[in-house]
């Protein structure tokens, strides 16, 4: 087993679900909070994240299986997306975990950073003003490579 410290490291968030936006802060929250430099690069749909509109309204996307866990009474609800969307955060609030603009906060008062790809931000039409208000910057994949070297990366 390796027992190299790791110093630097960088989670790149694509996808727009509860359980991989929640994995993705949760990572680099315990990293910020161990004294690891910590990036947070937001692309694609995990751009939702960060977007205002949509930061606090993430849905499950793998229900299923959240349900196969869950104890109910009778049959599947209608609308079992949703139903398990609200289950979930309800948990999450009950174990006292942060909304997603709270997290980002959160990341960033620990001394992590937090970015939205240009690329996705201009396909998807977004503009700075629709995003997180506190968003370290909006930068190329290129960028982000500088910024990252010798980092370990944790794509989701």
């Amino acid at each position: 087993m390796d027992n190299t410290e790791v110093k630097k490291l960088a989670i790149i968030i694509s996808k727009n679900s509860i359980e991989d936006v929640y994995a993705g802060l949760i990572m680099a929250n315990g990293a910020v909070m161990e004294g690891i430099e910590t990036i947070v690069f937001f692309t694609f749909f995990g751009l939702d994240a960060i977007t205002k509109k949509t930061m606090n309204n993430l849905k499950v996307d793998n229900y299923k299986a959240f349900l196969e866990r869950m104890p109910l009474n009778g049959e599947m609800p209608e609308n079992a997306q949703d139903f398990v969307t609200e289950q979930v955060k309800n948990m999450l609030d009950q174990m006292d975990i942060a909304p997603v603009d709270e997290f980002l906060e959160m990341i960033q008062a620990g001394g992590g950073k937090i970015y939205g790809c240009k690329l996705a931000v201009e396909m998807f039409n977004l503009k700075k003003e629709d995003l997180y208000d506190e968003l370290d910057g909006i930068i190329s994949v290129g960028e982000m490579y500088e910024m990252v070297g010798g980092a370990q990366i944790i794509y989701i």
